[in-house]
């Protein structure tokens, strides 16, 4: 398989060059598309691939990916951003598109590293530019040219996604950017909740959360498929909102969602911290414990050490000394629990 990068940029000097030269193993060509650069990202790019275009900015991720696409060579694409960096990439996980006939798209596991959090999602990054596009201005969204459905796989592909870290948010101003796009996009759109839930997820990286909790709120109130990812990421980040506004009581609605999501080790451990914040210890107690040794979950640690964690917390706040440090020592060389076994 012979496969391009498609990336769009603008004023990445920071970080282009380690997601490029880490990529230069595993592709045979490399499209950087340039939206208005006053850096010196073109000058950086320019190092690796002499396929670097200029595209006017219009408000529209879209139209400036497919544009990338346009360019390249290749009929097999892999799509990222100069954010993003190649941790793993096991090349023969791709032989899986080349045996499917039908249409089909790659998964690759994304780790957003947001306020020292390790949260993973899988998203739609490898697919054949013949036969897909994107939609939408921002956070736009891959789909068939014909619109007919697709099948996905996922990839032993993992990339860094380090565009949420506080440093690179001030230095981008992508939230303000991207709650004047996504705003728009919720004015055409208002009872689309995907949207909502997107312009939630924004106010929340920029812990404006009583913005973030309307925002879920007004998505909550609409009609919603409870099977889609982005619905449950939409449940329980309203849910961190809430107890971030200190809104525990409020908070304990997740209850109401069991039925949807009993199975999943994301929400068991948000059950748990809800009941913890709530003074409800033994629930909360016999969430985490479900969570540990559990299959891996969208934050790291969830099935193994913050569990562990919180149980010491709640034991070390009940007077329970010799349990809470047992625990604490169960959480390996988490700095958390270090620091608490030195004070307690």
């Amino acid at each position: 398989m012979k496969l391009s990068l498609c990336m769009i940029v603008k004023n990445e000097e920071e970080l282009l060059e380690q997601s490029l030269r880490q990529l230069c193993p595993y592709v045979q060509e490399i499209i950087v598309v340039d939206t208005g650069s006053t850096d010196r990202t073109k000058e950086i790019a320019l190092n690796f691939t002499q396929q670097v275009y200029d595209f006017p900015w219009v408000d529209d991720f879209a139209a400036a990916r497919n544009f990338s696409l346009e360019k390249a060579s290749n009929d097999w694409v892999l799509v990222l951003d100069a954010d993003e960096v190649i941790t793993e990439f096991k090349t023969e996980s791709l032989r899986t598109l080349l045996r499917v006939e039908d249409p089909i798209v790659g998964r690759i596991k994304l780790i957003n590293i947001v306020e020292e959090k390790r949260i993973s999602e899988r998203i739609s990054r490898l697919f054949k530019r013949s036969l897909f596009h994107y939609q939408g201005a921002i956070h736009e969204q891959l789909v068939r040219k014909n619109g007919a459905p697709y099948y996905t796989v996922s990839l032993e592909i993992t990339v860094e996604h380090r565009g949420y870290t506080p440093a690179v948010i001030q230095r981008t101003q992508k939230i303000a950017r991207n709650i004047k796009l996504l705003e728009k996009e919720v004015e055409k759109r208002p009872s689309d909740p995907y949207w909502l839930y997107q312009l939630g997820k924004t106010y929340y990286l920029a812990k404006n959360y009583d913005e973030a909790v309307a925002c879920f709120k007004r998505a909550l109130a609409l009609p919603l498929n409870f099977s889609l990812e982005y619905v449950e990421n939409l449940v329980e980040t309203h849910v961190y909102a809430l107890i971030n506004c200190r809104s525990y009581a409020e908070a304990l609605c997740l209850i109401n969602y069991e039925k949807h999501y009993a199975g999943s080790i994301d929400y068991l451990f948000l059950m748990g911290l809800v009941y913890m914040n709530n003074a409800k210890f033994s629930q909360a107690i016999e969430q985490f414990l479900q969570c540990i040794g559990n299959q891996e979950g969208r934050v790291e640690g969830i099935n193994s050490y913050l569990p562990k964690y919180n149980i010491a917390v709640i034991y070390e706040c009940l007077g329970y000394r010799v349990e809470a440090i047992s625990y604490y020592q169960k959480c390996g060389d988490y700095p958390a629990a270090l620091k608490r076994l030195r004070e307690i």
